[in-house]
């Protein structure tokens, strides 16, 4: 089992805490205001009420033994880059902390950031491209140039195969799930699925690869 430190319960710290609740994941959750914990006192493991900007702080915690630490305080970026600074300099086996843009996922990088996250940029880009596209329900950043789509297949694919269609040559995608109209989803359909219309797909590709079929 994973043990996870939270550092921040603002809305994506709470978040955050529960998610990996339901993974049944170890979390410790730490806040400097006591009334940010109340609602997670029965879904995190423990939580504590302290400044992590202080170093003794974030020592008290004994920091190498969380498999990865998060940053997602509310406070000013440099307090972000300061934990995130201090978290490495105590041993912190994985550092991710939370970003608001580009210029500051560099500084965090180079101060000891093993990751970036961008929960409101990233929540920004999946909405922009969802809802500009009628054929586009969902979508979810794999790589810089790759997504993980949601579409519904075109009418041209209907009724036909994925072999039929040489779909992935064809298309430079790859179909990775269907998911049928009572929202199952069935992974890595063999090359004999014939695309139906009540059904959706989720497809990896490039955003060029995807606006040549939606």
């Amino acid at each position: 089992m994973k043990t996870f430190l939270v550092i921040g319960a603002g809305t994506f710290g709470h978040h955050l805490c529960n998610e990996f609740a339901k993974q049944k994941c170890e979390i410790m959750v730490v806040d400097s205001e006591e009334e940010h914990l109340g609602d997670l006192l029965n879904v995190v493991t423990s939580a504590r009420i302290a400044d992590c900007t202080n170093r003794e702080a974030l020592e008290s915690l004994d920091i190498p033994s969380f498999d990865v630490c998060f940053v997602c305080l509310r406070d000013s970026f440099q307090s972000i880059l300061v934990v995130t600074y201090m978290l490495k300099e105590l041993g912190a086996k994985k550092v991710l902390s939370r970003a608001s843009d580009d210029t500051q996922a560099l500084f965090l990088k180079r101060n000891g950031a093993d990751g970036v996250i961008y929960p409101f940029k990233e929540m920004a880009e999946r909405l922009a491209i969802s809802e500009s596209n009628d054929r586009i329900f969902d979508c979810i950043p794999m790589t810089k140039d790759y997504y993980v789509y949601e579409i519904s297949p075109r009418a041209d694919w209907v009724g036909k195969s994925i072999k039929d269609l040489d779909f992935r040559n064809r298309f430079h995608m790859n179909i990775l799930a269907v998911k049928d109209s009572e929202g199952e989803v069935f992974p890595n359909p063999s090359f004999q699925y014939v695309f139906k219309n009540e059904e959706h797909i989720m497809v990896l590709a490039t955003d060029e690869d995807i606006r040549k079929v939606t």
